[in-house]
C-alpha cells in the first residue's frame, strides 16, 4: 500500500518537474546529461555492490556487518569518482563535446555520495521500513527539482539537470542517517564482506550488465547521431522509465523479502509469485500501454512540439516497459534463493544479445535500433521463466493464464480508444476521452469478469480505508 502510493506521488512529482524542466530546455540540453549517464549508472552498481540483497540473506545481520558495507562502499566510491574524474577528457573527447569535461566531474559527485547511503539503505530495505523510504525519497524529490527548475530558469541550461542529481542523492543520505539513526564505527573489519562477496560480487557483474542494457542508447546516439538525437531518446525513456518503475518499485520494496522469508515452503513460495505475478500484470499493462496510447498527445501538451519526435520513441519503449516489472519478479525470485549466478548470467546474455543487435542496426537508423532493443527484451520473459519453473515449478502455462489477460485486455482497450478517438480535434480532449474510455473499460470488464485479484485489491484499500476512519 504504501509503496504504491508513494511511488504514485513520486511520479506525480517527477510529472511536474519534468515537464517545466522540458519547456524550459532543449532536447540538446537533456542529450549532455543523457550521454554520461551510463557512466554515473556503472560508477553507482560497484560501490553499491549487491550488499542490499547480501545483507537481506543473512540470517541475523549485525552491526559490524552493516559498518562493513559502509567503509567497503564508501572507499569503493571514492575510488571510482577519482577514477572518473581524471577520465573525464577522454569521455569528453569520445564524444567529441569539449563541454562534458566539467559536467562530468560535478555529475560523478552523486555516486560517491550515494556510497554513503548503502548501508543505511540496506537496513531499511531488510526491515521493510517502505514507509521510512518513501517519505525520504519524496522529500528529496521535493528539494532537488524545486532546485533544478530554479537553475533552468535562471539559464543554468542542462547544469539544473545535472545539480538536481547531486541534490537528490545528498538529500537522501542525509535524511536516511537522521531516520535509521545508524552510525558508523572507527573500529573496521572487513570479515564480513569478503563473506558476502561470493554472493553480491555477482550481483555486481548482473548490475553492470542490466545498467549497459538499459543506458547504451545515449551513448550509441550521442556517438553515431549527435546529442540531438540523444536527447530525443533520453526524454522518451525518462517518462517510459516512470512508468514502469513506479509498479516495479512497489513489488521490489516487497517482494525479495517476502519470497526470503517462505523460502522453505515450496508450495506457498509459488502461490505468492503467482499472486504477485498477476496483482503486477493487473497494473503494468494498462499503466504502460496507455502511457503509449496518449504518447503524442501528452508529449506535444506538456513539453512543446520540439518534443516531438521523441513521442513515437515513448511509444515503442512503453511496449517493453509494460514486461519490465514482469521481469523484474522474476528475477527478484531468483535472486531470493540464492541464485545469483543464474541472474547474472541471464542478465549478461540478454544485455550483450541486445547490444550485437543494436551495433548491427546502426545503419539502419534510430527507429530500427529501438524497435529491435524492445522485441529482444520483451521476447526474454521467456528466458527468465525457464529459470522461475526450474526453480519453484511455474509452468508456462501458468504463467501466460497469470498475465495475458490483462495484456489482451490493456491492448484491446488501448487500440479500440485509439479507434474511436480518431475524430477529435482537440489534444486536450482527444488525451481526456483515450484515458476515460480505456480506465472505465478496463475497471468495468475485470469486475464483471470477477476478477479475483481486481476485487482483492479493491477490499483491500476500502478495508484500510474504513479501519483508518474507526480508528478517527
Amino acid at each position: 500500500m504504501w509503496g504504491g502510493i508513494a511511488n504514485g506521488l513520486q511520479q506525480v512529482l517527477n510529472l511536474a518537474f519534468g515537464i517545466c524542466l522540458g519547456r524550459m530546455l532543449t532536447p540538446a540540453d537533456y542529450g549532455m546529461v543523457g550521454m554520461l549517464a551510463i557512466f554515473s549508472a556503472l560508477a553507482a552498481a560497484l560501490q553499491e555492490g549487491g550488499f542490499m540483497s547480501a545483507l537481506n540473506k543473512r540470517k541475523n545481520p549485525t552491526h559490524e556487518d552493516y559498518n562493513s558495507v559502509f567503509w567497503f562502499s564508501t572507499l569503493t566510491g571514492l575510488t571510482c569518482y577519482v577514477l572518473l574524474f581524471l577520465c573525464a577528457p577522454l569521455i569528453a573527447r569520445f564524444f567529441n563535446v569539449p563541454e562534458l569535461q566539467p559536467l562530468a566531474r560535478f555529475i560523478f559527485l552523486g555516486f560517491f555520495i550515494t556510497s554513503l547511503n548503502v548501508a543505511p539503505r540496506a537496513y531499511m530495505f531488510r526491515n521493510l521500513q517502505v514507509k521510512q523510504n518513501s517519505l525520504i525519497i519524496l522529500c528529496a524529490l521535493l528539494v532537488s527539482g524545486c532546485v533544478s527548475v530554479v537553475m533552468a530558469w535562471r539559464g543554468f541550461a542542462y547544469w539544473g539537470l545535472a545539480t538536481q542529481t547531486v541534490v537528490y542523492t545528498s538529500v537522501v543520505t542525509i535524511l536516511s542517517f537522521a531516520v535509521t539513526r545508524w552510525c558508523p564505527s572507527l573500529h573496521v573489519s572487513f570479515k564480513p564482506v569478503r563473506q558476502m562477496l561470493g554472493f553480491s560480487s555477482r550481483l555486481i557483474v548482473t548490475n553492470v550488465f542490466n545498467i549497459i542494457n538499459q543506458n547504451i542508447f545515449p551513448v550509441l546516439l550521442g556517438r553515431s547521431y549527435g546529442k540531438l538525437e540523444a536527447g530525443n531518446f533520453t526524454q522518451a525513456n525518462k517518462w517510459n522509465y516512470m512508468g514502469h518503475v513506479t509498479i516495479t518499485n512497489m513489488i521490489w520494496g516487497v517482494a525479495q523479502p517476502v519470497f526470503t522469508k517462505v523460502d522453505g515452503d515450496m508450495g506457498r513460495q509459488r502461490a505468492v509469485f503467482r499472486k504477485l505475478l498477476r496483482f503486477t500484470a493487473l497494473f503494468s499493462f494498462p499503466a504502460l500501454l496507455g502511457l503509449g496510447l496518449i504518447a503524442h498527445e501528452f508529449i506535444v501538451l506538456a513539453l512543446g512540439d520540439k518534443w516531438d519526435d521523441s513521442a513515437t520513441l515513448l511509444q515503442l519503449l512503453c511496449v517493453w516497459g509494460a514486461f519490465v516489472p514482469i521481469q523484474s519478479l522474476c528475477s527478484n525470485l531468483i535472486v531470493s534463493r540464492g541464485r545469483s549466478g543464474v541472474y547474472m548470467w541471464c542478465t549478461i546474455a540478454l544485455a550483450l544479445t541486445a547490444l550485437a543487435a543494436v551495433l548491427v542496426c546502426v545503419p539502419l537508423g534510430m527507429m530500427w535500433m529501438v524497435r529491435i532493443f524492445v522485441l529482444i527484451n520483451v521476447m526474454w520473459l521467456f528466458v527468465w521463466h525457464w529459470y522461475v519453473r526450474r526453480e519453484i515449478g511455474v509452468s508456462l502455462l501458468q504463467l501466460l493464464a497469470d498475465i495475458l489477460p490483462y495484456a489482451a485486455l490493456a491492448a484491446t482497450l488501448c487500440f479500440a480508444a485509439h479507434l474511436l478517438t480518431l475524430g477529435i480535434g482537440s489534444l486536450w480532449l482527444r488525451m481526456g476521452a483515450k484515458i476515460l474510455l480505456v480506465a472505465t473499460a478496463y475497471c468495468l470488464v475485470l469486475w464483471m469478469s470477477g476478477s479475483v485479484i481486481f476485487r482483492e485489491s479493491l477490499q483491500f484499500v476500502f478495508k484500510k480505508k474504513k479501519l483508518n476512519e474507526t480508528e478517527k
